[in-house]
């Protein structure tokens, strides 16, 4: 018994190593540059033991994805379970995402190379099922949000959008320059978007035709 449990223990080692090496080269070099002996080599298996477990690159690109869609998930399942304010709501769903993005840098770098950068010849793969993940969530939140009276009734795209906009251009910074990486920096923003940036009172100075039409 303990000799199969050793031998499950090992396996899942090979494999999580395959995968590690993987997302690391494919977010550093792409996909198409990326070779499966680089990949063996930086894992420290041989070919025979990636083909064991993986059909192909294209087959282990896909499994990366396949955990990052299984990560997104729960994490928006937990932040979908939550009760309270949707501010709370929403700066929880942004520090869950910075936690993975600093646990997994290399897979965040990966997905930001993959959507939005140029095709590598990858395996098809429906990329846009995390942005419409992401949004439909956010819409979720901000519509129990007008629900309960805590923030006024938009159009709840452009909420969504605004959201997402400000985590996506965070982590982008992040990514680009990994020393100037803020947890707190897309939390700051969020509560500047809810609170707004004019003061009380303070005369609008739209032009009259605009004035007009509100």
């Amino acid at each position: 018994m303990r000799h199969q449990g050793k031998k499950k223990t090992d396996e899942k080692g090979v494999r999580d190593r395959l995968l590690e090496a993987a997302t690391a080269l494919f977010a550093k070099k792409g996909y198409a540059s990326t070779y499966v002996r680089e990949i063996v080599t930086r894992a420290g298996v041989t070919k025979p033991a990636l083909y064991y477990y993986f059909k192909n690159k294209g087959a282990i690109f896909c499994a990366i994805l396949d955990s990052a869609v299984h990560l997104e998930k729960t994490i928006l399942a937990e932040v979908l379970e939550m009760e309270g304010p949707v501010l709370d709501s929403l700066t929880y769903l942004y520090r869950r995402f910075y936690q993975g993005v600093i646990e997994q840098p290399d897979l965040a770098r990966m997905i930001n190379n993959l959507i939005s950068g140029a095709p590598q010849g990858t395996p098809t793969y429906d990329l846009e099922q995390f942005y419409d993940r992401m949004v439909d969530a956010i819409k979720t939140i901000y519509l129990e949000g007008v629900r309960k009276g805590e923030v006024k009734e938009i159009d709840v795209d452009d909420a969504a959008i605004l959201f997402l906009s400000l985590l996506d251009f965070c982590l982008h910074m992040d990514l680009v320059d990994p020393e100037s990486s803020d947890l707190e920096r897309p939390v700051r923003l969020l509560r500047i978007a809810f609170q707004g940036l004019a003061e009380t009172g303070a005369p609008d100075h739209r032009p009259q035709s605009q004035l007009e039409r509100s």
